[in-house]
C-alpha cells in the first residue's frame, strides 16, 4: 500500500507540557487584614482573666457530681 500525500489534521495538536502558571501564593497580606484584626478587638467587650477558668472548672465538677448522684439514686431505686 502506498500513500500519495501527507496527512494534514484539521485540529491543532495539544501541547504535552503545559506552560508554567504564575504562583498563587500571596506575597503581601491582603489590604483589609490589619483592619479586620482591629475590628475583632473592638468586638471583644470582656476582659478575661483566670477567675473565669476556675469558675468554669467548679461548675463542670459540680455538674458531674450531680449526674453521679442522680445515676446512683436511680440505681438504688431500681435495685429494690
Amino acid at each position: 500500500m502506498h500513500v500519495s500525500k501527507q496527512w494534514k489534521p484539521g485540529k491543532k495538536t495539544v501541547e504535552l507540557t503545559p506552560a508554567q502558571r504564575p504562583s498563587r501564593i500571596r506575597r503581601d497580606p491582603p489590604a483589609g487584614a490589619q483592619s479586620a484584626a482591629e475590628g475583632e478587638r473592638k468586638l471583644q467587650w470582656w476582659d478575661s482573666d483566670g477567675g473565669e477558668i476556675g469558675l468554669a472548672l467548679i461548675g463542670i465538677l459540680l455538674f458531674a457530681l450531680a449526674l453521679d448522684v442522680i445515676v446512683l439514686a436511680i440505681s438504688d431505686y431500681t435495685s429494690r
